[in-house]
């Protein structure tokens, strides 16, 4: 997971770059991170079939011969298309190594799946935080193919070597789940059974919700702080001084990672969609605090953390709520379509270039911020009661107490 990571958070180092060289301008060049994001996200449906007949590690190997073709395409790129294919490559070999990666974790550890999940997306949240520095260095001294070639090499390399320690559990060895035993279900749905339910497409449409903003962030955050000429500025915080937009790059890696593991381990005791609400509105009001004193570099720096902070819990609440709902037994599969939503949001990313180039970015983020809400509402109005209702159909009482029919 943490070799993943640089093909979606640290795509916001090249754009500039690439720019500089062909001109193509930033709406063009960032239809590839939304090609990427697509192909990331609407393939893993298939790679879950995949690995419900091939197993885990054949699919992440695959996956990781992808990842080293996908960066050093990009290296040679001299063209939009040539750009395009490579993301979509790239964005192929993710979803395989993603997909498998959080699939297996819900079904090794049922009884604490927003904390395993987490953990899991922890290594792709917060996998750029080492490696920020030094691709920016590379950049700045040799040019961005080098940085695309050197470092798609080494993370094709990292994917594979790993990869081969991955396996699914055997029969038996998983117990069943002793926490919150009312928060999930007896009976393991079909794909097909899942997507007729609305309890899916709530989910569905808060995820593309919450994950615009995200992605948005992650996509722009260099032209961001271009356009407010902020990107140099030095900032110092706990005793550290960095440019401005490394310093939020790497702290938002940070923060993306931590926020997956400490509020999936929330939710496994407060609850999936309390947590969500929470966290929601939290992302939505730091949005808003991000547009108003996006001029600061300090502010920026702290604040674009907040919004990661926030935003990439999605990525450990989504997995584990949607096993909770549906089952362990084809969750990979039902979960690959869920995530879908992530490529659906990110159509968005090439419209917030245009948009910020005629209007400026205030329209963008006040867009996000709403979405955040109305998701956080979404969470505590539209799906706990719709949840409560389908496990209440499950159970009926007995003179020991609660029975699973």
């Amino acid at each position: 997971m943490v070799m993943i990571a640089n093909l979606q958070y640290g795509w916001t180092l090249f754009v500039g770059p690439i720019d500089q060289k062909f001109h193509w301008g930033p709406t063009a060049i960032q239809v590839a991170f939304t090609v990427f994001i697509l192909t990331d996200t609407w393939l893993v449906p298939f790679e879950g079939y995949l690995i419900d007949r091939f197993g885990p590690r054949v699919v992440v190997l695959g996956g990781g011969v992808l990842v080293a073709i996908a960066w050093v395409l990009n290296s040679l790129a001299a063209s939009l298309p040539a750009l395009y294919v490579a993301a979509g490559i790239g964005g192929a070999g993710a979803g395989a190594v993603y997909g498998t990666a959080v699939g297996n974790s819900l079904k090794w550890f049922t009884d604490r799946r927003g904390l395993a999940a987490g953990l899991t997306a922890a290594g792709f949240g917060a996998g750029t935080a080492i490696t920020v520095p030094p691709i920016a260095s590379i950049i700045q001294s040799r040019g961005y193919q080098a940085a695309f070639l050197y470092f798609g090499i080494l993370q094709g390399l990292g994917v594979i070597v790993f990869g081969s320690f991955l396996r699914a559990p055997r029969q038996g060895e998983v117990p069943p789940a002793k926490l919150a035993v009312r928060s999930q279900t007896a009976r393991d749905y079909r794909w097909m059974e899942a997507t007729r339910t609305a309890m899916f497409w709530v989910m569905y449409l808060m995820f593309v919700m919450v994950a615009a903003g995200g992605l948005i962030s992650v996509a722009q955050l260099a032209p961001i702080a271009k356009d407010f000429k902020i990107s140099a500025s030095p900032v110092t915080l706990l005793w550290v001084t960095m440019p401005a937009l490394t310093f939020a790059l790497r702290l938002n890696a940070i923060m993306n990672g931590l926020t997956r593991p400490f509020f999936g381990w929330v939710s496994d005791h407060l609850g999936r969609e309390n947590t969500m609400f929470f966290a929601f509105l939290v992302e939505g009001a730091g949005i808003l605090l991000l547009l108003r004193y996006l001029g600061n570099p300090t502010l920026f720096v702290i604040l674009s953390g907040l919004v990661f902070f926030a935003w990439g819990e999605i990525y450990s609440l989504f997995p584990a709520t949607c096993a909770d709902i549906f089952g362990r037994k084809y969750c990979t599969t039902i979960y690959g379509i869920l995530y879908t939503a992530k490529g659906t949001a990110s159509l968005l990313v090439p419209l917030s270039s245009y948009i910020s180039q005629r209007s400026g970015w205030s329209g963008v983020f006040i867009a996000a911020a709403v979405l955040n809400f109305a998701a956080a509402l979404l969470a505590l109005v539209v799906l706990k009661p719709l949840r409560s209702r389908a496990l209440s159909a499950e159970l009926i009482p007995d003179a020991m107490g609660i029975t699973r029919v």
